[in-house]
């Protein structure tokens, strides 16, 4: 049978990020993809112009109708937007029979805020006991745990402190610190270290949605949550490293890099 993996986020018109990033993530590891939109922009390497979010009942519905004809093996979110839709999102989540991976996604590349305070107070109350993954990266993480996270082992203390409010497993992403790029799983019983050089680029647009849309691919491929996120990180390193060069600004990875 042919691996289904959806992603419920928001569109990229330029491709580097959201539901069209996840498409081709999801493509690339042999994964049929489907996706239901929570909000649109106007954007591209350089600036977020616009945000305009879906009604939360369109987003529902879009959903329901994608996993009552082809279902999924796993799912991920992305950019919700705001609270209601969060809440549409977490009353459909109860309900599945598949895992779910959560990008808190809060801010765009550009700063553009994409999550607002009571949306995430609802992302940690509501979705994430339903969820089977979170990858906040440092902001978010701080966000979530309550606490500056600003070293190794903050990101630990923070991922121990999540699993604890919302006993979801956590990826801690340290893109934001110095050195190489290490990440850091708890699964509720172990953590585990991920570690990748890192590449002097500006080309990174989406590197959060096509990780965590690499995972959700594993997912749906059966792989255990700790090789999930070691096959990820390897893709989106050689993502980052194969960058296309393409736009003036913050440009988009390589979603054709070999995935190994």
């Amino acid at each position: 049978m042919k691996r289904v993996a959806l992603t419920i986020a928001g569109s990229d018109p330029s491709g580097g990020a959201g539901i069209q990033a996840d498409l081709k993530v999801f493509h690339q590891f042999g994964v049929y993809g489907e996706a239901a939109v929570t909000l649109l922009t106007v954007q591209n390497t350089r600036t977020v112009a616009r945000i305009e979010t879906l009604d939360p009942g369109l987003v529902a519905e879009q959903i329901s109708a994608v996993i009552g004809d082809i279902p999924p093996h796993a799912a991920k979110t992305g950019a919700l937007g705001n609270a209601a839709i969060v809440r549409a999102v977490a009353g459909l989540a109860r309900r599945f029979n598949f895992p779910l991976v959560v990008d808190p996604v809060m801010v765009s590349k550009h700063g553009a805020p994409l999550l607002d305070a009571p949306a995430r107070e609802a992302v940690l109350g509501q979705l994430l006991p339903y969820a089977a993954l979170v990858t906040p990266n440092l902001p978010e993480a701080a966000a979530l745990a309550g606490f500056e996270v600003a070293s190794v082992e903050q990101m630990k203390e923070a991922a121990r402190r999540i699993h604890g409010l919302t006993g979801t497993s956590v990826l801690v992403k340290g893109g934001h610190l110095a050195g190489a790029a290490l990440d850091v799983l708890f699964d509720g019983a172990e953590l585990h270290e991920y570690v990748s050089e890192r590449f002097d680029t500006p080309h990174t647009h989406g590197t959060g949605c096509t990780f965590s849309a690499a995972i959700t691919a594993c997912l749906a491929l059966d792989m255990a949550l700790p090789e999930a996120v070691g096959r990820a990180k390897r893709f989106v390193a050689a993502a980052i490293r194969g960058n296309p060069g393409l736009g003036g600004g913050c440009g988009p990875v390589n979603h054709h890099a070999e995935v190994v």
